[in-house]
């Protein structure tokens, strides 16, 4: 797997397939306000393989996420759609959406920390 120079991966989880990136196999990663104080990340992939290898590793764990969004493990919630391939992860906002200080006010940028994150 190539990598840019000086980008390393976010969390490493131990799996018996080779670690890749959620952007290798994700199908969509993007993210939305859930109302002024919460972001919801939703993950959807191509087919059942990915969707269950995703689903079943440490790193899509409400304890991996908080770290990458500066908030408590309680803070965060880890939903599973298996019949829709799709896993929704909401965050609440450290800033309230459109409160001085919020830089994204419609949440469409949060995604990021999930794209590089080893599964």
């Amino acid at each position: 797997m190539e990598r840019k120079a000086g980008i390393e991966p976010l969390i490493v989880a131990s799996t018996t397939h080779k670690a890749m990136q959620l952007q290798d196999f994700a199908e969509v990663i993007r993210s939305k306000n859930a109302g002024p104080r919460r972001v919801t990340l939703d993950v959807i992939f191509r087919n059942d393989a990915d969707y269950q290898r995703a689903a079943q590793s440490e790193a899509l764990t409400a304890a991996k996420i908080a770290p990458l969004y500066g908030v408590a493990a309680n803070a965060v919630t880890v939903i599973n759609y298996p019949l829709g391939r799709a896993i929704k992860i909401v965050v609440a906002r450290r800033i309230m959406s459109g409160d001085p200080g919020d830089r994204d006010v419609y949440g469409a940028q949060q995604h990021t920390p999930l794209l590089r994150l080893e599964i």
